[in-house]
Parts: C-alpha cells; structure tokens; sequence
C-alpha cells in the first residue's frame, strides 16, 4: 500500500508520511458517515448553515497555521495560501446566506390542486481531490453539498496528508459529523464508489475519464472539473500593457500550477511583436526563492514529477520549431523550481499546443487574424475558460459566443467568482461548481404532485 507523503517543494525534502487505510478503516468511515447524514439532512437548512458557519470561523481563526502547511506542502507563496483560506472562508459564508432560499420547495401551478418540486439530498458524496489548492478544491464541491444535506467523503492528493489533516480537525471542532477523509489508495477508490451516492472529482482529464468510467459502470452522478488550456485572446486594439501584465499574472502565479490559467496566449499579427516584448520584460521580472519570502514572486512547482514532465514539454516545444524567448532551463539548485518560461511560434507539432501545461511555461500562438484567433482558440481538446482583450465590448462579446468554454472573461484574466458557475466543456469535464448552479449538483430534484 502507498503512503501519503509530502515533500517540501523549496527543498525537496520529505516531512511527513502516513500510512493508508485498510478496507475495514474505509468500511468503518462510510457506515459512520451514513448514519450521521440521516439526522444531518433532517435539519433546517438554517442549522446546517449555523454549523458550517462554525468552520468558517475555525478556519479564519488558524489561517496562519494552515497557510504555513500549505506552503510547506504545495511550495506556494505565503500570501497565495491566505488568499486561498480567505476565499474559501468567503465561499462558506456566501452559501450560508443563499442556501436558505434557494433549497426552499418551490410551487409550480398544473392542473394539480398541488405540485411543485423540492431539493433534497443525494446521500453520501464521494470527493477525489488535487494538491493545487487542497481547502479551496475540497470546500468548493463540499459546502454546497453539505448545506444541501449530504454528507462528504474526501479521498484527498497524496502529497497533501498535514494540509488534509488540518482541515479535518478543524471541521471536527467545529461539530461537523457528516464530513471525514479517506486515507485510501487508488485500489480502493472503486468501492467507495460503489458505496456513495454521487462523485465528485477535480484534476487531470486522463484520471477524470477513469473516475468516470467507475462511476458510470456503478450509475453514480458525477460533477468533473478536469484540466484547462485557457486561451488569451489578445485583438488588435487591445490594451497591451494591460494585456501583458494580466497575462503573466493569470499565467505564472501559484507556479503556474492551476487548471484555470492562462496558458496559451493567441496574437493577432498587429500587436504580436508588441505583446510579446512586454509579456516576456513582464515574465522576466518574476524571482523565484523561499515561497515564504514576500520578496519572492515565484514559487516552485510542487513535485519533482511534475517538474521533469513540464520541462519534456518545453524540450519538445523547442525541438519542434518553438522559439524560446525566456527560461527553460532546469535549475541546479534545491527544490523543484523552475524559471519564468516563454516559446514563441509554438505550431501544431509541439505537445504544449495540443497538451495542458501545468507550470510556468507560456505558449504564444500567432494567429492570421481575428478569425483564425478564435479557430486556435477553439483548436484544443479542453474548455475550461478564455480571456479576450479589446478596446471593442461589442465586439469582445460577439467573439465571446464564438468559443467553445464554460466563461470567458474580457478585458481580464480567467478566474472563479462565487456568484458564477464554474466548470468547462469537452475534456475540461462537466457540470458546475460555485453560484446557485454549483448548489444544484448534487441533490435530487423530486417531484411532489396531488389530486
């Protein structure tokens, strides 16, 4: 059986291990979780709102701490980790407001003398978890569950056990019983499928198709937020400086390492040169150094895996007529670092054109013009999300409906708002996170009808 194990990203060294469960360990965690889910979804959607606003101060209350093993666990910089708790404190708060009204049964008028429809709970949710963000990714698909009745099984990332560990004990001090982790390994996943009434999962697309395919082959309801490719549309009368600065932003913070990045930025032949010149100065300013120094601004990538896997790609890129313009180079020093990375003319022969990247490499694609900018942008198994910048709203939105992604964002860089629905298209998955759609996923939309 393997083990969950973090190593710290700045040094490469191991800090923590812990083994992983039996199956009777599992067995023992699902029977727990189901019979607290029964009183749980009993409750008035108010209780449950009052006892998840507890966590909420939980967390706010050791934002520090657990910013600290964020850092020390995924490499991140310190004020990126905060920024994570504080939105996911946020995102408790938003769903202990709205779930109220928006899980209140509601009438709809047939020639019933009665009939209308109610939001109840699913059961028991199964959650299979990244390492990129291991509060925020697990709070976003439990909350919302957890407000709509169900209880929460989180099979958590490998790399993440003190991160995890923290987050449980801070839900367990808060009184919430109706949520646990699964220290299990890959041999397990399928039974605790088997055993739950719905799944959810975030991550790469490859692992995204397997966890479908169980949860299909068990008839389970899945929610999958798989990875991205997010094109940056930059127009002609685009803002360039403004342009270049969210880009790197959207590109290089957290390392690189998120799913709704930009990742492949499309210039059209009257601004290309210029954007380019000051993307790369932009790249070029990032320093990369202790996650937990505020002079740092650029933090390492989180395993060493991951590391050598981005850096094929850049090798490839550059092999297949990719022009380097900055980075690329494999650091000698300790840690999994890597350097600010940008290829130019990248073409339809490098993988990085038709793959995610997942660091801090930044692909430029040079379209023929505004048409052939939406075609490239299109021309990418994912969907996730996508920026276009232009001086022309009109305009920006026509072109808008032109991609195919789950948002696109104008005249700023791909985020997630908890007002907002949140999730893609094509191998970027399926279903919502976030805002009252994000609610709706995981509950059981019963029909009440009477004579």
């Amino acid at each position: 059986m393997t083990a969950f194990t973090s190593c710290n990203p700045a040094t490469g060294e191991v800090c923590y291990t812990r083994p992983t469960w039996h199956a009777d360990e599992l067995d023992l965690a699902l029977k727990q979780l189901s019979a607290a889910q029964d009183s749980w979804a009993a409750l008035t959607v108010e209780q449950r709102a009052a006892q998840l606003l507890r966590l909420a101060e939980q967390l706010a209350q050791q934002r520090d701490a657990l910013a600290d093993l964020i850092t020390q666990e995924v490499g991140k910089r310190t004020g990126e980790c905060l920024a994570e708790i504080d939105k996911s404190v946020q995102l408790i708060r938003y769903y202990a407001a709205l779930a109220p009204e928006l899980l209140q049964s509601l009438q709809i008028p047939t020639q019933a003398s009665r009939s209308g429809v109610a939001f109840e709970p699913l059961g028991l949710v199964l959650a299979v978890m990244p390492w990129n963000y291991p509060i925020w990714q697990v709070l976003r698909f439990a909350v919302p569950a957890l407000m709509s009745g169900n209880a929460c099984l989180v099979k958590p990332a490998p790399s993440v056990p003190q991160c995890s560990q923290f987050l449980l004990d801070c839900i367990r001090q808060s009184g919430l019983a109706v949520m646990d982790m699964a220290w299990i390994d890959t041999e397990l996943v399928e039974d605790a499928i088997r055993r739950c009434d719905a799944v959810a999962f975030t991550g790469s697309t490859h692992t995204g198709r397997i966890i479908a395919s169980l949860a299909g082959k068990h008839l389970k309801k899945t929610v999958l937020e798989l990875g991205g490719s997010n094109p940056f549309i930059v127009l002609a009368d685009a803002d360039i400086e403004a342009a270049a600065r969210d880009a790197a932003n959207s590109r290089f913070r957290d390392a690189g390492q998120s799913c709704n990045a930009a990742k492949r930025m499309i210039v059209v032949p009257e601004v290309a040169d210029a954007f380019v010149e000051t993307f790369c100065a932009e790249a070029a300013k990032l320093h990369a150094g202790d996650p937990r120094d505020p002079a740092t601004t650029l933090s390492p990538l989180t395993r060493a895996d991951l590391r050598e896997a981005l850096h094929a790609q850049v090798l490839d890129a550059c092999h297949n007529g990719a022009k380097l313009r900055l980075g690329g180079q494999m650091p000698q020093t300790p840690g999994f670092f890597y350097p600010a990375t940008v290829l130019d003319r990248v073409t339809t022969a490098c993988r990085v054109y038709h793959e995610e990247v997942f660091g801090p490499v930044a692909s430029i694609l040079r379209a023929s013009d505004e048409a052939d900018a939406i075609r490239l942008a299109n021309d990418t198994p994912f969907g996730l999300g996508a920026s276009i910048y232009s001086a022309d709203n009109e305009r920006a939105w026509a072109l808008a409906r032109q991609i195919e992604a789950g948002s696109v964002f104008i005249n700023r860089h791909t985020s997630s708002d908890l007002r907002l629905p949140f999730g893609g298209v094509k191998a970027s998955g399926y279903g919502r996170e976030l805002s009252e759609f994000g609610l709706y996923e995981f509950v059981n939309v019963k029909t009440y009808w009477q004579k």
